[in-house]
């Protein structure tokens, strides 16, 4: 029995000097950062402007590896499945990391059990637009057409189950409402319905929500998420606007496969919140609606914590069902 435990307690200590090793010599070789959505998103573009930045933090190249399908847990899985030496990275977001678990039934990850959390990265803006035929030009004039109106406004989404659609939700919920969803298969054939009058509002990321608004053609009422966006400074958010506690931020993190040694992770956290605080870092993610934030390692994992329980909570009172 003793020669079991000191057989043991020497495993413990090899393995406990070879992540210290890898820690110290690392990085080595270039990093991959897996951006699991297409080229030309608010994923790629966060992806991309991180990738630049820690490439000369780190001394290596950083590539960014665009790996889209299954909403984005095509890629993440990939990364969860890593060796966790520090050379692969994803950029995860809210629906493949805390939406997907109360929706899904079987996934093929833990976010929780095979992810590391590092720092998040940024806020993709979602605002509530309607069409201009809607007689109202505030939040609380929309509750109170919301109201008068029982079953009789749809709401566009991305699809069910995003975030866009959740928000519909949510506010069914807190209003004590019921709008009717309508899932499209991305945001923009859901903005151009919105456009034509087919449906008469979406919870839209701003990126794709930008054009339509600047052209009169939708009517921006508040941002969703818990800040104003600097671009557009006099749009207030849904809980200044009146509708108090509404928050959908649609954001993206920065994650390594669990296992990964800590002081990659502490250095990674580091030098991103450095990159994110960058002024052209942050108007290069701002022009495309999207806000540079940054966090602590434990801090992201206790948001994630957050974000989780919240919109399981949100699935189960609206018994949402994925595709």
């Amino acid at each position: 029995m003793n020669n079991l435990k000191i057989r043991c307690g020497a495993a413990l200590v090899l393995v406990l000097f070879a992540g210290a090793a890898l820690a110290q010599s690392w990085p080595a070789r270039p990093v991959r950062l897996i951006s699991p959505f297409a080229p030309g998103g608010g994923a790629d573009i966060t992806s991309r402007a991180l990738a630049q930045k820690l490439a000369v933090s780190l001394g290596q190249q950083v590539i960014v590896d665009n790996r889209g399908g299954a909403g984005g847990m095509l890629g993440v899985d990939l990364a969860a499945k890593s060796p966790p030496d520090g050379y692969t990275l994803v950029l995860g977001t809210i629906g493949p990391i805390a939406i997907n678990p109360s929706l899904l039934s079987k996934m093929p990850y833990d976010p929780i059990r095979d992810l590391a959390p590092i720092s998040q990265a940024a806020v993709a803006v979602n605002v509530l637009v309607v069409h201009p035929s809607l007689p109202v030009k505030s939040v609380k004039e929309f509750i109170a057409l919301a109201k008068s109106r029982p079953n009789d406004l749809n709401y566009g989404s991305s699809g069910s189950g995003a975030a866009d659609h959740l928000a519909g939700e949510l506010f069914n919920a807190m209003v004590k409402v019921k709008m009717t969803h309508v899932p499209y298969k991305g945001g923009a054939p859901a903005m151009l319905d919105l456009v034509g009058g087919n449906v008469q509002l979406v919870f839209s990321t701003l990126s794709t929500a930008t054009a339509a608004i600047e052209g009169n053609r939708v009517r921006a009422l508040a941002v969703a998420g818990s800040q104003r966006f600097p671009g557009m400074p006099d749009l207030p958010t849904m809980s200044e606007a009146g509708l108090k506690g509404f928050e959908v931020n649609n954001w993206y993190g920065l994650f390594a496969p669990a296992g990964t040694p800590k002081d990659i992770i502490a250095r990674v956290s580091a030098d991103a919140a450095k990159a994110l605080a960058m002024a052209d870092v942050k108007k290069r993610l701002m022009d495309s609606g999207i806000i540079a934030v940054s966090s602590s390692p434990e801090a992201f994992a206790a948001y994630i914590r957050a974000e989780t329980d919240k919109w399981g909570k949100v699935i189960r009172s609206a018994n949402i069902k994925a595709d």
